[in-house]
């Protein structure tokens, strides 16, 4: 995810009379968050950004349906081999496609930031830096691989495209949640200041819910027959792709002072890791049959 914010329409003068505050954060958060293009002059206010990370789990719905229709035709068309890593590999490319990579380069961006050393200035620095360095290249390696094999492992199992749509909804979810009100971006512009603090608690409670609701009907609706296990599962591992997205802004707040574009991005890529690790698993299920 990209540090700097999008042009700001209207930022100087008065606020724009013109549109809801709802309306100009879905908008943006589809622009922000996705290749799509939208018409029109964009609100980048902190009241726009703030409907915008909060209907962030929503566009990523949008995407994740979008990334299992992709990689279901893959299955249909090309019928790959079981424990083929075709079908993880073109859900995953059109994942990255559709988010212009941003995520991963937050996430190269930031493994830089935390390998520069102690000093807060210096992380910042090459956290700006356009060039990858070591930590970077490897984090990226670390996560791709991560992702690509569980995913396949998910799809081995027959919930590959409840694991993937799960893994895209909960990342956006922590990215929202680390813009709640009290939390502060580590610069004083860019994509951090605009979105840090701007989302109210009770509208993100309410976003959680719904997104541990879909969860559930996710699990339920899995290809294996929807049984009470398999939603236990899938709100399992939203719960761990958001605590590990937890883990990484606390790691991040205290080395930069704040959360930026770049930290947004590694969370979400993140907590769609720890997902599709959970959802490769069998438990709960190996659990029950043991006791």
């Amino acid at each position: 995810m990209t540090q700097d914010a999008p042009p700001v329409a209207g930022s100087t003068g008065a606020r724009p009379a013109r549109g809801s505050d709802a309306l100009a954060g879905l908008a943006l958060a589809v622009t922000l968050l996705s290749v799509v293009p939208l018409r029109g002059v964009r609100r980048t206010d902190r009241a726009a950004a703030g409907w915008a990370m909060t209907f962030a789990p929503l566009v990523g719905l949008g995407i994740g349906l979008t990334c299992d229709a992709s990689m279901f035709l893959c299955r249909v068309l090309l019928d790959p081999v079981t424990g083929s890593l075709i079908p993880a590999v073109v859900g995953l490319g059109t994942l990255a496609l559709l988010t212009r990579g941003l995520h991963l380069d937050g996430w190269a961006d930031v493994a830089d930031g935390l390998g520069a050393g102690p000093d807060r200035e210096r992380s910042l620095a090459a956290m700006r830096d356009s060039s990858v360095g070591a930590f970077g290249v490897a984090a990226v390696v670390f996560v791709l691989l991560g992702q690509v094999t569980t995913l396949a492992q998910a799809v081995m199992l027959h919930h590959g495209t409840v694991s993937l749509l799960l893994a895209v909804v909960t990342g956006r979810t922590a990215a929202m949640l680390a813009c709640v009100e009290g939390l502060r971006g580590a610069r004083s512009s860019g994509l951090g200041a605009t979105v840090a603090g701007t989302v109210p608690r009770a509208r993100a409670a309410i976003a959680l819910v719904s997104v541990l609701a879909v969860a559930v009907v996710a699990g339920r609706i899995d290809y294996d027959g929807g049984r009470l296990l398999e939603s236990v599962r899938a709100v399992a591992a939203v719960l761990v792709g958001l605590g590990a997205a937890l883990l990484l802004r606390r790691r991040a707040a205290r080395r930069f002072g704040g959360i930026t574009g770049d930290v947004l991005g590694a969370m979400i890529e993140v907590a769609a890791l720890a997902v599709l690790v959970v959802m490769s698993t069998r438990v709960p299920h190996v659990l029950v049959k043991y006791y």
